[in-house]
């Protein structure tokens, strides 16, 4: 294994910093071929975060393969549910939770992702029936959206194929605490940040009607602040779920 060249990395580091970087301000995340190490884009941007409850238990359950099946059941159908959508720009697993980031420079844009957490939602009911049908441990997860503008730059080491975006801003790390509050302790299933709720909820009260805003819990978390709560589903397909599942 080579030593770390230093000397090469000093170099490196003041390219870096002495580099001229163009921050773009526009409402959209531009698609990957856009960014390059010499710009930045703020723009508006929304996260969804979907987290398992007491994942150390389940992970320490002595039966591997059952543990195994439980998780790629998990993380197989929550990817397909987020990946379906032109705004994605970026998706990934980070060890018990599985995350999708979204451009959303207009309110239907909030509302279609949040639609998409429903959908989450409705699936848990699924796959717990299906685990139960096969003696295996149900499992629970929290659900976090949130939106906001975020700066958004390519990171990583030039010219190495080694890179990825960084969001900064509150949008990715909040639904990812979010993820963490929602459904546990007398918390409902998905959890959203104000402005996310502030941008979808007029959309979902003209599909449901004004009854839809008492649907929500206004809650606060001393570390998060204030954010709302739900336990909303998809009644087709839990009808479906219930009815028993035919193909």
């Amino acid at each position: 294994m080579a030593d770390y060249d230093y000397k090469a990395g000093k170099k490196r580091i003041k390219d870096i910093l002495n580099n001229k970087l163009e921050v773009i301000e526009q409402g959209s995340v531009p698609a990957d071929k856009d960014f390059t190490f010499n710009n930045g884009y703020y723009s508006w941007v929304t996260g969804i975060f979907v987290d398992i409850r007491d994942s150390s238990e389940l992970f320490s359950n002595g039966d591997k393969e059952q543990v195994s099946k439980i998780i790629r059941s998990f993380t197989s159908e929550i990817i397909e549910i987020l990946r379906k959508d032109d705004d994605l720009r970026e998706i990934g697993i980070r060890g018990d939770c599985v995350y999708g980031v979204y451009t959303t420079p207009y309110k239907i844009n909030i509302y279609e992702k949040a639609d998409k957490t429903f959908w989450i939602n409705t699936y848990f009911k699924m796959l717990n029936k299906l685990l139960s049908e096969k003696k295996y441990p149900n499992i629970k997860a929290g659900i976090g959206m949130s939106t906001a503008q975020e700066l958004v730059v390519k990171a990583g080491r030039k010219d190495t194929g080694i890179n990825n975006k960084v969001w900064i801003g509150e949008a990715v790390a909040k639904a990812a605490n979010l993820s963490s509050l929602a459904n546990k302790n007398g918390v409902s299933p998905i959890a959203f940040s104000k402005l996310s709720y502030s941008n979808f909820i007029d959309e979902l009260v003209n599909k449901s009607g004004e009854k839809a805003k008492g649907w929500f819990n206004y809650r606060h978390d001393d570390r998060i602040g204030y954010y709302y709560d739900v336990n909303l589903i998809k009644n087709d397909f839990y009808s479906w779920i219930n009815n028993g599942m035919i193909d």
